[in-house]
């Protein structure tokens, strides 16, 4: 699972793919909410950006 800006949507892809040989579910994280987690505010990819997108 990976939670990334706008910018790392594409890298978080090719390495979900790479680890687990399958086309991941892309979310968009301004348009659901979950209740027993809470969003990470910054990207996985050591940016600062503001993560968007969950790559699970």
């Amino acid at each position: 699972m990976y939670v990334v800006c706008k910018d790392h949507v594409e890298l978080a892809i090719d390495k979900f793919v790479d680890e687990f040989e399958d086309a991941p579910d892309i979310v968009d994280l301004d348009e659901v909410e979950f209740s027993d987690w809470e969003r990470p505010i910054k990207c996985c990819m050591d940016c600062e950006h503001e993560a968007n997108f969950l790559v699970v």
